[in-house]
């Protein structure tokens, strides 16, 4: 699949972007919800400088995505701890 080229808006600012046609429908869902998330910290918090409800929105987001690694990296390593203690345990039935 090739690359398009597509215009998102964030902020009232128009992005022109070359994406691939697989991950347009992504870059637009994510554009949407940075504006839903400003929108939010707009109507919720006393906020109405656009650099700040970008950051506060970016803020939010970079904190999911660690939270989301940190997770992801917790289960990686029970999973391997688990295979490590099944290891051991086929290890010993099969010498015995």
């Amino acid at each position: 699949m090739g690359e398009i080229s597509i215009k998102i808006t964030i902020s009232d600012r128009i992005y022109p972007l070359k994406v691939n046609m697989e991950e347009e429908e992504i870059v637009r869902r994510a554009a949407k919800m940075i504006n839903e998330r400003i929108k939010d910290y707009q109507e919720n918090y006393a906020v109405r400088d656009k650099q700040d409800l970008l950051s506060m929105a970016v803020l939010h987001y970079a904190t999911a995505v660690l939270r989301t690694e940190n997770k992801v990296q917790n289960q990686d390593s029970a999973v391997a701890d688990k295979v490590e203690e099944l290891d051991v345990l086929l290890n010993d039935f099969f010498t015995k």
